[in-house]
């Protein structure tokens, strides 16, 4: 009994929807944003129209021209021109 339950939160848990920030590069240089979760900040670099998702539970980014921005996790970043936007 205790095997099934586990198999199936693992199931249930493994087919649940995963929510993370997206970010997509249109320019047609690569461009850097430094990531900023649970207290530590690490820089992602993205390639001339790279897309990635990170940031799954929250985090603050500073985008290539400075701005600063809070995610809660289900936000899409565009950079166009050099600057961030949230869509």
């Amino acid at each position: 009994m205790k095997r099934a339950i586990m198999t199936a939160i693992a199931v249930v848990a493994a087919s649940a929807p995963a929510f993370a920030a997206s970010i997509v590069n249109r320019d047609s240089e690569p461009r850097t944003i430094i990531v900023t979760e649970g207290g530590s900040q690490s820089e992602l670099a993205l390639g001339a129209g790279e897309t990635v998702q990170f940031c799954p539970s929250g985090c603050f980014v500073t985008m290539p021209n400075g701005d600063r921005e809070a995610l809660t996790g289900n936000e899409t970043i565009e950079i166009s021109g050099g600057r961030g936007r949230i869509r």
